[in-house]
């Protein structure tokens, strides 16, 4: 995609997009953490429809850790894979603890060392918690970048390596956010209208028929 296009794209997205933001309901960095770990091969709702309760309960590593995984995965079992996320998130927070004094890291290695805690997850974070111009890659991104010609990559990782080239420097603190929810809402996997799309003169995709 030439870098005018990929310019029009993002400035399309933003003005269709103008309040895109993460639909995860957090309200530190430690929430934000937890509820990524947890948002794993679920949906955002899904956790937003569990969180407050659970942060109410457990707003700290340490209470979070007292709690223990037990007590952990009943709460949040309607979330799926409830064992092993619990056992993440109590490990995750013993680290925390003992080796970042109870703080969200601002490293990607530290915060990559935390279990459950991927290059996705990693992204995500620095970006929303820190501001760090990063784009993470989830099915939605992928799918978007591929699609429109934005930055096709065979994996995860070149997709996301390549995104972070091609994006214009004044749109990579927004830029996941406008292709996450481009994704989830307009260049949906199935049953998606070109004709509607905002970024369709951009997009190298054609509509068959």
């Amino acid at each position: 995609m030439l870098p005018a296009n990929v310019n029009y794209l993002y400035q399309k997205l933003s003005k269709s997009l103008s309040e895109a933001k993460s639909e995860l309901i957090f309200q530190n960095n430690f929430e934000l953490l937890i509820s990524v770990i947890l948002s794993a091969q679920s949906t955002d709702k899904t956790v937003n429809k569990i969180t407050p309760a659970l942060f109410s309960l457990c707003p700290t590593p340490d209470q979070m850790l007292a709690l223990g995984p037990s007590k952990l995965a009943k709460i949040i079992k309607p979330i799926g894979l409830a064992p092993a996320k619990s056992k993440n998130i109590i490990n995750t927070c013993k680290i925390l603890l003992d080796k970042h004094g109870g703080n969200i890291p601002g490293v990607r290695e530290d915060l990559e060392q935390l279990p459950g805690v991927g290059r996705k997850t990693a992204n995500v974070v620095l970006n929303e918690g820190f501001g760090v111009p990063t784009i993470a890659v989830d099915t939605h991104v992928f799918r978007v970048a591929n699609r429109t010609g934005l930055a096709p990559g065979k994996t995860v990782l070149e997709t996301e390596l390549k995104l972070l080239e091609v994006t214009p420097k004044k749109w990579l603190k927004n830029a996941h956010h406008y292709l996450i929810l481009h994704g989830r809402y307009t260049c949906t996997a199935k049953n998606f209208d070109c004709q509607k799309c905002v970024i369709k003169k951009e997009c190298a995709f054609k509509e068959k028929g």
